[in-house]
């Protein structure tokens, strides 16, 4: 936990914009992972934000997960669920068109403080994309092109909570899997721990911390990259105290984006050797990954490389 990458970014067009994106390309290539401080989203944002959910939650989502639970006869499992997920969960498409005025029981406050937060949000995806760029030596806005498509990128949010849970040996939050798309953005619970990642082959927490927000890459940027970033495992251990709160946002790649390898980040030795991932239309990728969310990325990639039509 004390190793995981913290990277402060207030000084980025300082003289210290070499060290943070060092830091930066460290953090992608070992871990797909980092946790982003001084990020430039407010602080009181932040805060009316995670106030909003967990009011929502508690009016208008925990007893419906409670009965849930019960008329699944949840509460007294004695062997090990692997086919759900402990967790309470609804979804806010930001791009190419909202669906927050059509998501019942949303306040009128927690609206509008939603949509600032998507739009602040997607500033600092398209940010972080530049400054991969930037590491990668692709030209400014190479990632944000790749992901437009016709009619401009998938940004979304999944709001989750991920309530007590009495067998937490038995049942994750989340059950272990790499995220389809493209860079995540998330503001999770300061309290409540339990998001881990797989590292080295052992599980590493996601430490809490206040007010930052934890970025991974998908699955889309490990293809783009030809494999220098990679996707990392994550999953959400259950735990018997305390609800924690998830608001995750996916910048994605446009449904009809074509994916494939940025050609100056490819070989020859890598193209002679076959260690090339393969190009296909991020829609289909996705309805693979619908059936297969919980199973090693490897062999989707290579089901993509079998169908490319390209």
């Amino acid at each position: 936990m004390e190793n995981f990458p913290v990277i402060k970014l207030e000084n980025l067009n300082g003289e210290e914009r070499k060290t943070i994106l060092e830091q930066i390309e460290d953090a992608c290539e070992n871990w797909g992972f980092f946790e982003l401080v001084n990020h430039g989203i407010p602080h009181e944002l932040l805060d009316i934000v995670e106030r909003l959910t967990k009011e929502h939650y508690r009016k208008c989502m925990e007893q419906r997960f409670k009965e849930a639970v019960a008329s699944k006869g949840l509460e007294g499992i004695q062997a090990e669920v692997k086919d759900m997920d402990w967790e309470s969960t609804f979804f806010l498409r930001h791009l190419p068109d909202s669906n927050i005025s059509q998501i019942p029981d949303l306040s009128e406050e927690y609206r509008k403080v939603m949509k600032e937060f998507a739009q602040k949000l997607e500033k600092l995806a398209e940010k972080l994309l530049d400054l991969l760029c930037e590491n990668l030596g692709l030209e400014k806005g190479y990632l944000k092109k790749v992901f437009y498509g016709s009619k401009g990128p998938n940004f979304g949010t999944k709001v989750a909570n991920y309530p007590p849970c009495p067998n937490p040996e038995l049942v994750k939050g989340l059950r272990a899997h790499t995220d389809a798309g493209g860079i995540i953005l998330l503001l999770q619970d300061d309290k409540v721990s339990g998001l881990q990642l797989l590292k080295d082959g052992h599980w590493v927490d996601v430490p809490p911390m206040r007010h930052s927000i934890v970025v991974n890459l998908g699955d889309q940027l490990e293809v783009i990259t030809n494999g220098r970033y990679k996707s990392v495992e994550l999953r959400v251990i259950a735990r018997t105290d305390g609800t924690r709160m998830s608001i995750a946002s996916f910048y994605n790649p446009a449904s009809d984006a074509v994916i494939y390898p940025a050609p100056a980040l490819l070989d020859s030795k890598a193209e002679e050797t076959d260690k090339v991932y393969p190009k296909f239309v991020f829609e289909d990728y996705m309805r693979l990954y619908a059936t297969l969310k919980f199973q090693p990325k490897e062999p989707r990639f290579q089901a993509m490389k079998e169908v490319n039509s390209f």
